[in-house]
């Protein structure tokens, strides 16, 4: 029998997650859609990481959220096709991250990492774009938003890695870097990393940095003053956690920032964002 949609929620919700989500810097007039945009990826996203149900099932349950958008479906699905259809919006960035999610249920391991780019392209470059359309960016700012993403994407991939195998089976280190530094699959489930997998998170966090890199000018390219802090703070948060995986343990030790840290850390990185902009 397949499983309803309150059988797949988590409970977990915008304030969970590792960066901010439609913060009270972005204008309350963007907020609804960006926010409607969020609880149907989260309901996808809850569908796919599922621990206990079956393949099918999953896929059962995404195919509800693609026939929402559509408006008959899941409700997350029907309110984000509602907040589309009301601001002209184009609906091929949720449907994009359906694909995601298919494949998070269909694929469980990356053989090289331009396959797990390939990955990001549909799992996070989507979400900085609906954000920007919202917003009615220059869609010339999607490479910067694009780069971002998929950092964003991968720092919580190298986070999560040892829960993901444990969980899930899945395995986002892509396998020709795991070959490269002579580490194996099965040390994931380990409680403390090994050198060799070690070498393969620090390796994968260097060419996080090379991302973030591409996207440091994204926040000065925004028009949207609201938008471009919220910007400039996930920029710096994603630079701090990226430099811890360069020296932290992700199954021994912890990544994440606490709230008391991240909220210094976003003060600071707005203040430092009009600062160079006025200079």
């Amino acid at each position: 029998m397949t499983a309803r949609r309150a059988d797949f929620a988590s409970g977990k919700g915008h304030r969970d997650e590792n960066f901010p989500v439609a913060s009270k810097l972005v204008a309350p007039a963007y907020r609804a859609p960006v926010m409607a945009f969020y609880r149907f990826a989260r309901a996808a996203d809850d569908v796919a990481d599922h621990p206990t149900a079956s393949r099918d099932e999953k896929l059962d349950g995404l195919a509800r959220m693609r026939a929402g958008l559509a408006g008959d479906g899941a409700p997350e699905a029907i309110a984000l096709a509602a907040a589309i259809a009301e601001r002209g919006l184009d609906a091929a960035h949720a449907n994009d991250l359906l694909d995601a999610f298919e494949q998070d249920v269909r694929v469980n391991r990356y053989p090289t990492w331009d396959a797990l780019i390939d990955y990001c392209r549909l799992s996070a470059m989507p979400v900085g774009r609906f954000v920007l359309d919202v917003h009615g960016e220059d869609r010339a700012t999607w490479p910067a938003s694009d780069a971002l993403c998929a950092a964003l994407q991968i720092i919580n991939h190298l986070q999560d890695c040892g829960k993901d195998y444990r969980s899930l089976d899945r395995v986002y280190l892509p396998a020709d870097l795991l070959a490269a530094t002579g580490a194996h699959i099965e040390e994931l489930a380990a409680p403390v990393a090994s050198p060799a997998l070690r070498a393969t998170i620090t390796l994968m966090a260097a060419r996080t940095q090379a991302l973030l890199a591409q996207s440091a000018p994204f926040a000065g390219m925004i028009r949207d003053k609201r938008l471009a802090s919220e910007v400039a703070v996930i920029q710096r948060l994603a630079e701090s956690l990226t430099r811890r995986l360069m020296a932290r343990d992700p199954l021994s030790q912890r990544v994440h920032h606490g709230k008391g840290e991240a909220a210094s850390r976003a003060a600071w990185a707005v203040a430092r964002h009009w600062m160079g902009r006025r200079g």
